[in-house]
């Protein structure tokens, strides 16, 4: 018999993605899916293989959720914080699938991506664990790119920066985004086909335009188009961010750490649209050769990219543009560092919304209902 899957938070970025996902790879056809609202119920939801499913049903209704053997939630921590003990209390044994950050950390959950994490989750499963959580985007990314090297055991430890798209924020920091870029090209737009106007005049366009009371900061709060944003999420009062702190934590409970890989990470919002890239410098426990680090990257899973260190290639297949809806991790720029020969730096770049949020749950579900 298939199982009942119930999808809340399916209208959102994250959602959108998984339903187009599955869609892609005909998921759909091997459960019983339900959709919820929390905001529209007894509406149309979407049109699934030529159907429309109608009458969207109350995501904070326990007993209609409890009817689900596995729900999936796009729908972000409020509504995990609001149900989800609730629906546990209710004594439903169902599997919870989530993209939000609320449950990660938790004993009883595991944190996903099996291309890297396989073994942790089938033995969780065999344990009788039934909550599953998407981890943080960079630290997916990061993992999908290195993985070789952590399977392998040859990490010691890891500095990196990141560069965050719009995307990682939620869909209203994209429109902000946008209506920030059309903000300053409005400004100067005549300027532009001017060509006696001077640069300077322009850039001192912009930048007046940028300071402006009625430049759109409602969700950012700051500018980004034309700019970027050195902090991102709360502060852990110890010099980092939330999302530094992720790095390293969520890292290693992925991996099933035995022993901790530090992780140190400076996270950077940028005005890439979905994309988030990674400057990373790596200390391994031994020596190896950039001709063996590259062989170790490259096989290790079939979504990895190996960009050769040269200009040509790294322009044009190493950055956010180049990137953007595919699941493709490009890993380029690998080099010795300076510092020593155990050390070494690399540059990656991935999709946010595939492999750094709706794949790894897309995947999990997958394997939910084939068990």
């Amino acid at each position: 018999m298939m199982k009942s899957v119930g999808f809340i938070g399916w209208r959102g970025m994250v959602g959108s993605v998984l339903l187009n996902r599955m869609r892609e790879e005909n998921d759909f056809l091997k459960i019983n899916p339900h959709f919820f609202s929390t905001s529209q119920l007894g509406q149309d939801g979407p049109i699934i293989n030529n159907i429309v499913f109608k009458n969207l049903k109350d995501a904070y209704n326990i007993d209609l959720l409890k009817e689900m053997d596995i729900i999936i939630t796009c729908q972000g921590s409020v509504y995990t914080d609001t149900i989800y003990s609730k629906l546990r209390k209710s004594n439903w044994k169902g599997y919870w699938i989530d993209a939000a950050s609320t449950l990660r950390m938790k004993n009883d959950s595991i944190i996903v991506l099996d291309p890297i994490n396989l073994k942790v989750i089938k033995k969780a499963l065999n344990s009788g664990i039934k909550t599953f959580v998407g981890s943080n985007c960079t630290v997916s990314l990061m993992l999908m790119a290195l993985g070789g090297l952590f399977s392998s055991k040859l990490v010691e430890w890891i500095s990196v920066s990141t560069y965050q798209a719009a995307s990682g924020a939620g869909a209203k920091h994209v429109i902000e985004l946008l209506k920030q870029m059309g903000a300053l090209y409005n400004a100067v737009s005549k300027d532009l086909s001017n060509n006696v106007c001077s640069i300077l005049d322009i850039i001192k366009k912009v930048t007046k335009k940028i300071q402006d009371d009625n430049f759109p900061l409602q969700y950012f709060s700051v500018p980004l188009a034309g700019s970027l944003i050195p902090w991102i999420d709360i502060d852990m009062k110890t010099g980092q961010s939330r999302e530094e702190w992720k790095g390293q934590f969520e890292t290693n409970k992925i991996l099933d750490s035995k022993n901790q890989i530090i992780i140190d990470e400076t996270c950077v919002r940028i005005s890439s649209i979905r994309c988030h890239s990674q400057s990373i410098l790596v200390k391994l426990n031994k020596n190896i050769s950039l001709k063996n680090i590259e062989e170790i990257i490259i096989n290790h899973n079939k979504w990895v990219d190996f960009v050769p260190n040269n200009i040509e290639e790294t322009i044009f297949k190493l950055t956010p543009s180049a990137v953007t809806g595919t699941l493709t991790i490009p890993v380029g720029r690998l080099r010795k560092s300076n510092i020593g020969d155990k050390y070494f730096s690399v540059f990656t770049v991935g999709d946010q919304l595939l492999w750094g949020a709706a794949e790894p749950l897309r995947r999990m579900l997958k394997l939910l209902i084939n068990i």
